[in-house]
């Protein structure tokens, strides 16, 4: 039977797979979901002989079945080639009992490259399929990682134009560095005076207005999105949770059906909801963590069944997760309010107009396979100074927040998977001020690029070498509410 995708926020017109990457958005503000979450139909046996590529197709074609074979595996083989640094694309790395599935050997060096590798090409294809000529532009909002992965993902593809909005003092600097240095005639990068949610929100008013869609039009251009709210963008991420378990399976770390538990560094919702949606498809996950840094707004949500986001916003060591509105949490409120558009719509229309809203006790029962936890700044540091003292693997600050709810909170009787989403050379200084902060006194942050090699023996990504000395070819800024403006000019509108 074909899956159809629906909004969360009406119960509108259903529409193709292809159509919802290509809108990315729902006409009423709303995420698309399929009408159905399909059961997995590769036996566990299968599974672990499976690679990357090829679990990839088994998972993605029940979800984008108005794609043809040929189609989908032609958009997988050009996504998960060379520009990973290793064969297995995601591998496992066991270290002091749990298993970390590492994200980040991709181009841009962060979990974002799993599914931004694929988007372009699901989204060219899309637009074929559906016979659009109009240019395509992606108008992302990024919290550090999503928005290179998706410059790099659509830099120079035919038939788009890719816009993406950042905070100008919440990144790191050497993910401002990438984003800065990105080469591509299609290509803007402009930080904004504001953190992550003045982003996402002002990205999100844009897709909303008719009067600029209408304007754009005339002009041959149409918006859609490379933000996880991209339906695009969250099947591709369901892919990995499978493959792990494949991985532990074809190592004999478990038997066939043996149940594993996820822990997942969590601010947008998005890479725990693609966990959730692989167990509501039948691959045996019995709990799923949801880690937050001190911007603990999931945790709470969690514990009180009561989301809240007005609260100070706190820079952290690990800012793609310095996120108070979590827009894919919408997805599994819709779940757990039986599908309830309606329901779905109050409570969102609630969060934008008061700031909060509040579960209903049923709602809240079903989320028992969920279980918040949080990292404080210290706990985090001191994460990656003991998993590194004791087994001298090195993480990033985002996975620290991970492995150090997984040692409070996790069972160590269940065989865990983390999701490391990041590479430690991405957020050098914090790392290296947690192990030996004297270390890093008087150093830039490409000087402490070498002392990480040098006492990890992990090699320098490619994706940091080629920022050392690129000249920056992007330099706007500008406030909260000119971000429109900068749209019209980049477009000529």
């Amino acid at each position: 039977m074909s899956v159809m995708y629906k909004s969360t926020r009406s119960e509108g017109k259903k529409v193709t797979a292809s159509q919802a990457i290509l809108k990315g958005l729902a006409d009423d503000g709303g995420l698309f979901v399929p009408d159905a979450i399909p059961a997995l139909t590769v036996p566990y046996k299968t599974l672990a002989g499976l690679s990357y590529q090829e679990t990839a197709y088994e998972v993605m074609r029940l979800y984008l079945d108005d794609f043809t074979e040929e189609e989908l595996k032609s958009c997988i083989k050009k996504a998960y080639d060379e520009k990973f640094d290793t064969d297995e694309i995601a591998p496992l790395s066991k270290k002091d009992g749990v298993y970390y599935l590492e994200l980040f050997h991709g181009k841009t060096i962060a979990f974002k490259d799993m599914a931004l590798s694929i988007l372009p090409h699901l989204m060219t294809t899309a637009a074929g399929k559906n016979g659009v000529s109009n240019e395509i532009v992606i108008l992302t909002a990024t919290s550090g990682d999503t928005g290179k992965a998706a410059l790099a993902g659509f830099a120079d593809v035919p038939g788009t134009r890719i816009i993406v909005f950042y905070p100008k003092d919440g990144v790191s600097p050497i993910q401002e560095k990438q984003m800065l240095t990105q080469k591509g005639d299609n290509t803007a990068v402009i930080g904004i005076r504001g953190n992550f949610d003045d982003a996402q929100n002002g990205v999100k008013e844009m897709f909303h207005s008719r009067e600029l869609a209408e304007r754009m039009a005339a002009k041959g251009y149409q918006f859609s999105s490379a933000n996880s709210i991209n339906i695009g963008r969250l099947v591709p991420q369901i892919v990995y949770y499978v493959y792990a378990y494949g991985q532990l399976l074809r190592r004999g770390e478990i038997e066939e059906g043996e149940t594993i538990n996820v822990v997942v560094p969590t601010g947008n919702f998005g890479n725990i909801l693609a966990a959730y949606y692989a167990r509501n498809m039948g691959l045996p996950i019995g709990r799923l963590y949801c880690a937050s840094n001190e911007n603990k707004v999931l945790y709470d949500f969690f514990r009180t069944g009561r989301y809240d986001r007005k609260r100070e916003f706190i820079l952290t060591s690990s800012p793609s997760m310095d996120i108070l509105i979590s827009s894919n949490l919408e997805r599994l409120i819709y779940r757990i309010a039986g599908e309830d558009a309606d329901r779905t719509r109050e409570l969102m229309e609630a969060l934008s107009s008061r700031g909060e809203y509040e579960i209903t006790p049923e709602m809240r029962q079903q989320l028992d396979c969920f279980e918040g936890g949080f990292a404080t700044e210290e706990e985090t540091a001191e994460t990656i100074r003991r998993i590194y003292e004791k087994t001298g693997y090195i993480m990033d600050t985002h996975t620290a927040v991970a492995a150090s709810v997984c040692a409070k909170q996790a069972d160590t009787a269940v065989k865990t998977v983390i999701a490391s989403t990041a590479s430690p050379y991405k957020f050098t200084r914090s790392v290296m001020e947690a192990i030996d902060k004297g270390a890093c006194e008087g150093r830039s942050d490409f000087e402490l690029v070498d002392e990480l090699n040098r006492i990890s023996g992990v090699p320098v990504p490619a994706a940091i070498e080629e920022i050392r000395s690129a000249p920056v070819l992007h330099d706007t800024v500008c406030d909260r509410d000119g971000m429109q403006r900068e749209v019209e000019r980049l477009l000529g509108l």
